[in-house]
């Protein structure tokens, strides 16, 4: 399948809505072969745009999907294609189903062990027959080479076949890409999702969610640990894209005027 692409700022964005996204990642899961999922906001927009070295890790994904509504807008904004929002919860809930439906091996990396025993739960109150092989919480510091390749193994044991990473950005994406040839599975970056679904993070109101507020949401319920990030990236994201769509607009209007004028 061949995926049309909108760079937001300097970060690839598929343009693929959450139905192309599943067909995709359940062909991939056949083929056996480690590939990374990335889901798209603005803070990793932001991330990828400061530091060039996570933004090659981003770019280089098997898939990126636009998670954040912004997200959404800017892709419009620039291309001018209609681009589906691909939220993180409403891609792990359709690959669940997918998962269940195929019987593919589901592993959860990531959160604390309260969070990922509460994340297995409602997935599989949710979705009975699904086959999660694999949950673990690893520790919150950098992994000593035998502790990573102890989980490396246990992945593979448990024969995980879509395997949902919640690290948080950017160390999730990071250990993906790492893992990628050490691995057989899709991984799929999930950040956030493990908390909604344990119930630690109230999910926004729709209405909220088509406003791209989703983020000023969070932001009431963590303000302690979200409003340096929203502080130092959303008015920054702002001002580059308007920058982003004026010089792609101004180019837009050079060449026209070339080829008038030829």
């Amino acid at each position: 399948m061949t995926v049309p692409v909108e760079f937001v700022l300097t970060t690839r964005v598929d343009l693929v809505g959450i139905l192309a996204a599943g067909r995709l990642i359940t062909d991939w899961v056949r083929e056996a072969q480690g590939r990374m999922v990335c889901a798209t906001n603005v803070h990793m927009v932001m991330e990828a745009y400061d530091d060039p070295s996570f933004g090659a890790v981003v770019n280089g994904a098997d898939l990126v999907v636009a998670d954040g509504r912004p997200i959404v807008w800017a892709c419009r904004v620039l291309g001018g294609r209609v681009v589906a929002q691909v939220r993180g919860l409403d891609l792990t809930a359709h690959l669940c189903a997918l998962a269940e439906r195929e019987h593919l091996n589901v592993g959860l990396y990531g959160g604390t062990r309260a969070t990922v025993e509460a994340v297995c739960a409602r997935l599989l109150q949710h979705h009975p027959g699904l086959s999660v092989t694999h949950a673990w919480s690893p520790p919150f510091r950098p992994l000593s080479p035998e502790e990573d390749s102890a989980d490396t193994q246990a992945i593979r044991a448990a024969d995980v076949q879509l395997l949902f990473v919640g690290l948080g950005c950017p160390k999730q994406e990071y250990w993906m890409a790492n893992h990628r040839d050490r691995l057989s599975c899709v991984m799929v970056g999930v950040g956030a999702v493990f908390d909604m679904l344990a119930g630690q993070h109230r999910i926004a109101p729709i209405w909220l969610q088509r406003a791209g507020l989703e983020w000023a949401y969070r932001l009431f319920q963590e303000p302690r640990r979200l409003w340096r990030r929203y502080a130092k990236h959303n008015f920054r994201f702002a001002l580059f894209l308007g920058a982003q769509c004026a010089r792609k607009w101004c180019g837009g209007l050079v060449q026209r005027d070339h080829v008038r004028h030829r």
